[in-house]
């Protein structure tokens, strides 16, 4: 049994978010039942305890080949009190270690300090006792505050139910589930003892226990969620692990979404791609710096969004140099300060100069207005099977790529369908995306995408950037020559040729960021070129370098 070093609760204490503050979740998903047993989640439990485990579980009932996890199969695993499973020993440490960490490894859905001694009268029974119980003795079928498990053929569940927090507290519990899944050998990358992992998470009330910094259940080292090959390298977490916030993040957030439910694909012994289509930074400059993260291998790279174009006049670093609207061309030419081409100059100033933006530095995707920075795809709507992206509108798959047993939908990687998984009015086309049988055998021209059995124009209610108009399904420069017909596929989707839909039969929303009530002051009069004459030429010559070099400053 581990030591605790109990001296430092009442210090940490003191420093905890007090309990009135604390965010507790609302329930989630439900948790997985009829498995027998007193609370219907099996009949194999662990015995009340302090930081116990199981013994060794034999899983070759349901996992012949055993389970493939990082570097090795393992054909047992360890139940562990505190929120995980190992596999090559008992896991008694009650304060999570920021994952990697080189003990063991361990899939845990919520390693926190779960405390499953009983109580009598509200008081912890024999507070002592049980804290060097090993957790392996007989199941007393506890009416809460246990942990069960169930093996099946091709499935391990187990479940923390309704659980307390160290020492012995039962005013918050938390109530969730591991659901360990074979998946048969396919030729979509799955091998042998490869499994799907899900987390489920139906009450989640606290983070902390008190001997880990915690007070009330909240404070101090929260509670980790995630995956670790224990070999001080390779793990996955849920984002947010470790924060006051976990506990909310776990019961209502998803990565499939669905609230409360977590589900990720052990392939070859790795985690596969659980982060695809998230927003990251790139670390370029201007429109360039914003970023989606894409699979690479077993693991995800952040890569950008949009790629450099040359300068418009729009208050954005499109060539990603780092300086915002330099050389941009305006009509006549003008000079474009902040997305703004100027009026005409006077023989002192060229009106309309926007001084509140002189120093003000936006992140990727934003513009300044007024001195402030505004979302730059505020009063855009792509065509359907677009984003908005950085102020530009660009396929929503366009850049990133997904592992072989997915197919990105709206951006995200979605697992590929087969046979009937899409369900009853719909049809699994052979590119892995599910379609409504109407729009299934039908076909329709380039710039139109079926819906409800009919194409329908991709341009329709669409708002392109400043500059832009709607041609084919695209935003192209007015003054550009109208884009080719996009190439087929050769996926033999349905009603979507020339359009990136999710092969739903049905619209995507549309692609702005923002609404048209919030559109960015990005563009002027489109003669808006500064001009003189006279005696007053030379002057506003002058006034025109002394701008130019002034808008040089503006760095973004």
């Amino acid at each position: 049994m581990a030591n605790r070093r109990r001296f430092g609760i009442v210090a940490a204490a003191l420093l905890a978010l007090p309990a009135t503050l604390a965010p507790q979740a609302q329930a989630a998903v439900p948790l997985h039942a009829g498995l027998g047993g007193p609370r219907d989640y099996g009949t194999d439990c662990l015995s009340p305890n302090d930081d116990g485990s199981s013994a060794a579980i034999d899983i070759t009932s349901a996992f012949p080949s055993g389970l493939r996890f990082f570097t090795g199969t393992h054909t047992q695993v360890f139940v562990n009190t505190n929120g995980n499973i190992t596999f090559s020993g008992a896991e008694p440490i009650y304060t999570p270690n920021a994952f990697p960490v080189a003990s063991r490894p361990m899939i845990a859905a919520y390693w926190a300090d779960v405390d499953l001694r009983p109580q009598d009268d509200g008081d912890c029974r024999g507070l002592a006792s049980y804290t060097g119980e090993r957790g392996d003795g007989a199941c007393q079928s506890p009416t809460h505050n246990g942990a069960w498990w169930k093996l099946q053929p091709g499935q391990m569940t187990i479940s923390w139910d309704l659980v307390g927090y160290y020492s012995c507290n039962l005013d918050h519990v938390m109530d969730f589930q591991m659901i360990l899944t074979a998946v048969e050998a396919s030729g979509c990358g799955a091998g042998e003892g490869d499994f799907d992992v899900e987390f489920r998470f139906n009450r989640c009330e606290w983070t902390t226990g008190d001997a880990s910094g915690g007070s009330s259940g909240f404070g101090g080292t929260a509670a980790q969620v995630g995956f670790d090959a224990g070999n001080l390298t390779d793990f996955v977490q849920i984002p947010g692990s470790m924060t006051a916030d976990i506990n909310n993040i776990v019961c209502n957030d998803s990565n499939v979404g669905e609230p409360g439910r977590w589900v990720f694909q052990i392939r070859g012994g790795t985690v596969v791609c659980p982060d695809s289509g998230e927003a990251c930074d790139t670390g370029q400059q201007g429109v360039c710096g914003l970023g989606r993260t894409s699979c690479v291998g077993a693991g995800t790279e952040c890569r950008a969004v949009v790629t450099p174009t040359d300068e418009s006049c729009n208050a954005l670093d499109d060539d990603c140099d780092g300086t915002i609207d330099e050389d941009a061309p305006c009509d006549n030419g003008g000079i474009c300060d902040n997305g703004v081409c100027l009026g005409a100059c006077n023989e002192v100033s060229c009106p309309g100069i926007d001084e509140a933006c002189v120093d003000v530095t936006c992140e990727a995707g934003f513009r300044c207005v007024a001195g402030e920075c505004v979302d730059a795809c505020a009063g855009i709507t792509c065509p359907a099977g677009t984003d908005c992206r950085a102020g530009r509108c660009v396929e929503s798959c366009a850049g990133f790529s997904c592992d072989e047993c997915s197919v990105c939908v709206r951006g995200v990687c979605e697992a590929r369908c087969s046979g009937d998984s899409c369900g009853a009015g719909n049809t699994c086309l052979p590119n892995g995306r599910c379609i409504s049988d109407s729009c299934a055998a039908v076909t329709c021209e380039p710039g139109f995408f079926c819906e409800d059995g009919a194409c329908v124009d991709a341009c329709a209610g669409a708002v392109c950037p400043e500059g832009e108009t709607c041609v084919g399904g695209q935003c192209v420069d007015e003054s550009a020559p109208p884009p080719p017909p996009p190439p087929d596929d050769g996926d033999d989707d349905g009603g979507d040729d020339g359009i990136d839909l999710d092969g739903d039969g049905t619209a995507d929303p549309a692609g702005g960021s923002g609404d048209s009530d919030d559109a960015a002051a990005d563009g002027g009069d489109a003669a808006c070129s500064c001009r003189s004459s006279g005696q007053g030429a030379s002057t506003a010559a002058l006034a025109l370098v002394l701008l130019g070099a002034a808008l040089l400053r503006r760095r973004r």
